[in-house]
């Protein structure tokens, strides 16, 4: 069982196992040894987002790749699948993103990308966790005042703008108002420079990171922010991203907000209208609305459901030639552009997709009846397995005879965060919500933080 690695790299308090500077400095030496075997002039590309304790970070973590004989160029402030394409395009035997995405300031992450630009797989991570594991008993707490940061090198950003545009050749938004949210995050650095070879009236709030107002009531967790700033401008579409740009959430051009499972069947469609969706195939998660498979299945358009987790999603579309799939959080994966979701890339695509269409965004997701839906949240204290728990059993098992058929019931933990997640989808609001407050009661009862 992992103990470092979750869904979606390592992550947790800056300052705090794991990601307290001994840690830090273990897993670039552990990293580095990794990479060696492989490559023995491994050379890195390190990004981050704007927390404050991203720095610290990058020069404990740069310590130990330096000291196990793996070299390292930053390309600053930079979305994670910025990280990833230049990985995979310029060379790197790996690449290394600083970032919690969605989560607080007081929180961090660090997230692998292998020479082709893809996160590790499973067992690379475990074999790199047990090696941290070892050496942490040998080394030292680092003097950082002794490491140095890796060389800037400003061209990376640039070239990474440079793949975005070329994804869309053809995109002009003149006449065009669009509100932009990037979160205080990643995009703040990316995003104006690349909306400004489009035309169009962009909207650009929350590019004023100062390192503790990442993700803070703005950005994809909040994306009624951005649909509020759609009304107010009058603007035709909203796009808002989380703190390292690999997700983008909507407001259509009623201040409606559109979310991942939107963007699938818009997406969809489009490639399927152009020859371009293979097997006519769709990968989403079980966290997905019933409407969405309801849609896609009346364009003849399969939908497979993988666990929650781009990482998951991902291996499912490997397993069955999909070429597109994601999660309703607005992570989306077109694997026949890049190795990961990309927010901006999203962004530019559905915006490409209005522009050839003629169409409003409304309008795309008209045929889309969305099934009620309430997920909720619940701290935990630790994540012991559901089905044991006999009071959590019980009240699972009571939903799912109740709904018979007509909803669904998915309970699952967190892979970033110490939260149970409850979701019921039903005809009945009632019905729905009734249950998932039971559930909910029965685990906090039990493991409530």
């Amino acid at each position: 069982m992992r103990k470092l690695f979750g869904t979606d790299g390592i992550r947790g308090v800056a300052g705090q196992f794991p990601l307290d500077k001994k840690t830090v400095y273990g897993i670039g030496l552990a990293l580095a040894h990794s990479l060696r075997k492989q490559t023995p002039e491994a050379h890195v590309l390190l990004g981050m987002d704007t927390r404050e304790s991203g720095t610290w970070i990058a020069a404990a973590l740069t310590y130990g790749l330096r000291e196990g004989g793996v070299a390292t160029t930053s390309a600053g402030i930079i979305p994670t699948p910025g990280v990833a394409h230049l990985t995979h395009t310029c060379g790197f035997a790996a690449g290394i993103v600083i970032s919690a995405s969605h989560n607080p300031w007081q929180d961090n992450g660090i997230k692998i990308f292998g020479a082709d630009g893809y996160k590790l797989a499973d067992a690379v991570e475990l074999a790199i966790e047990q090696e941290i594991f070892d050496r942490l008993s040998q080394i030292q707490e680092p003097d950082l005042s002794a490491a140095q940061m890796p060389a800037t090198d400003n061209s990376m950003p640039a070239a990474y703008i440079e793949f975005l545009r070329s994804q869309v050749p053809e995109l002009r938004l003149d006449g065009r108002t669009i509100v932009v949210d990037c979160a205080n995050g990643a995009a703040s650095a990316i995003a104006p420079h690349l909306l400004a070879h489009f035309g169009g009236n962009f909207i650009l709030t929350h590019t004023t990171p100062n390192g503790r107002n990442i993700n803070e009531q703005c950005g994809a967790l909040h994306p009624e922010v951005v649909a509020k700033e759609v009304l107010a401008h009058n603007a035709d579409i909203g796009m808002t991203f989380d703190g390292d740009a690999d997700r983008a959430m909507f407001a259509d051009e009623h201040g409606t907000v559109v979310n991942g499972d939107a963007v699938l069947l818009i997406a969809a469609r489009d490639l399927q209208a152009r020859g371009l969706l293979a097997k006519n195939m769709v990968v989403a998660t079980t966290m997905s609305n019933m409407g969405l498979e309801t849609a896609l299945r009346a364009n003849a358009i399969q939908m497979l459901r993988a666990p929650v987790g781009d990482k998951y999603v991902l291996e499912e579309m490997h397993k069955q030639g999909a070429v597109l799939g994601g999660e309703q959080s607005g992570h989306i994966l077109f694997l026949d552009r890049c190795t990961t979701g990309d927010g901006l890339l999203t962004a530019l695509l559905v915006l490409d997709i209005l522009h050839r269409s003629g169409k409003s965004l409304s309008a795309l997701k008209s045929d889309l009846k969305v099934f009620p839906q309430v997920i909720v949240n619940v701290r935990v204290r630790e994540k012991k397995p559901l089905e044991n728990i006999p009071a959590v059993a019980a009240a699972i098992r009571e939903a799912e005879v109740a709904l018979h058929g007509n909803g669904r019931v998915v309970i699952r933990y967190s892979g970033t965060e110490a939260l149970a997640r409850v979701m019921i989808e039903a005809e009945s609001e009632r019905m729905m919500r009734h249950h998932a407050d039971r559930i909910a009661d029965a685990i906090r009862v039990e493991l409530g933080a």
